[in-house]
């Protein structure tokens, strides 16, 4: 993954099953249109299901896809990654990070993010409570990483540590198929996670873990902004059938948080073969409502706020300090010129936007 941490244990076992069996080939319910007269459009998974998907669940078992002319096939990340799929049209959306789309795009990708659904961090940064030497970012110092080889996630817990007062050198090692098991094992001492996800599923396991936030220690901005990704050249293409997958999908995001534990059904019943442990999932959507991660529910409710907006400014002020840190190269390695411009690398053109 070029500019997110995600436990790819997850996505290595997915991308050997079917995409059938992956979106679990449930019908949808409600819709009048014959399946001849839908429009077939593709979501590409990035990772295994949860709860960051479940909007696009909801929307297909309410039948509101087929009810904006649509036939979506949930399908299983491809070999080359879900951004490369979505940018080179054998996908027509994906679930990704701005972060990914501005890492993708210096490299020449024309990608576009049409709905943010995560508005604030999740990310935690965690040793097993076990390791008692670590007890704040600075003792991540002379320690090892366990890392999935982004230097965006380098350059952010370097500044965690010299934010603490300490130097940022650590080890790295990088991740097999279970990060648990390589802290678990000694061969590294921390790594990053999502708080709603992994760190939901570690304390209902009883594996208890001694965590930092990234905008507690000088990490500005939003580093997760996940969302629903397309391609430039489908918007140019065929903006009414974004528009109404978008709208589809914000539909059941909005669903989702204000009917937290039916969404965690739906998505459990919809993703079969995911065996998603009910308790994992319901916990972290009680979680992403509690914490307001989509945003402020009433503000929602009330129409002051539109679910899937685009935080361009958090983003940009991430995207600046990735920038000043030389992460961002173009695909001949060259560093760029300029950070990217979240305003070119997202838009809120196709979000329905709800009277207040």
């Amino acid at each position: 993954m070029a500019a997110r941490i995600r436990l790819w244990m997850s996505l290595i076992s997915f991308a050997l099953l079917s995409a059938c069996a992956l979106a679990g080939c449930a019908p949808a319910t409600g819709g009048s249109q014959s399946q001849s007269a839908l429009r077939d459009v593709s979501f590409m998974l990035s990772w295994a299901p949860d709860t960051n998907h479940i909007g696009v669940y909801v929307a297909r078992e309410k039948g509101w896809f087929t009810q904006a002319g649509l036939n979506v096939d949930v399908v299983a990340v491809a070999q080359a990654g879900a951004e490369q799929a979505v940018n080179s049209g054998l996908a027509d959306f994906t679930l990704s990070p701005l972060a990914n789309v501005a890492t993708f795009s210096a490299k020449g990708a024309a990608l576009k993010q049409v709905l943010q659904v995560q508005q604030k961090p999740s990310s935690i940064w965690c040793a097993l409570a076990s390791n008692t030497r670590i007890a704040r970012p600075r003792d991540f110092d002379g320690t090892t990483f366990a890392t999935f080889g982004s230097s965006e996630s380098d350059v952010l817990v370097r500044r965690m540590i010299q934010a603490d007062g300490g130097k940022g050198q650590f080890d790295k090692v990088s991740v097999g198929t279970d990060t648990f098991r390589t802290l678990g094992s000694g061969k590294a001492d921390f790594a990053g996670f999502y708080a709603t996800w992994e760190g939901v599923q570690s304390e209902l396991h009883g594996l208890h873990m001694t965590c930092f936030h990234g905008e507690d220690y000088a990490v500005p901005g939003n580093p997760d902004a996940i969302g629903i990704t397309t391609s430039q050249a489908l918007i140019a293409k065929n903006p009414q059938l974004v528009r109404d997958f978008v709208q589809a999908v914000q539909r059941g995001y909005e669903y989702a948080y204000a009917h937290p534990d039916e969404a965690a059904d739906i998505l459990i019943r919809q993703a079969p073969q995911a065996n998603l442990d009910p308790a994992l999932v319901k916990v972290s959507m009680k979680m992403i409502v509690d914490g307001q991660y989509w945003g402020d529910p009433h503000a929602i409710a009330t129409g002051s706020f539109t679910l899937g907006s685009i935080d361009f400014t958090g983003t940009q002020k991430y995207f600046d300090f990735l920038y000043a840190a030389h992460v961002y190269v173009d695909r001949s390695g060259k560093q760029l010129q300029e950070a990217p411009n979240s305003r070119m690398l997202a838009t809120d053109e196709f979000l329905a936007q709800r009277s207040s």
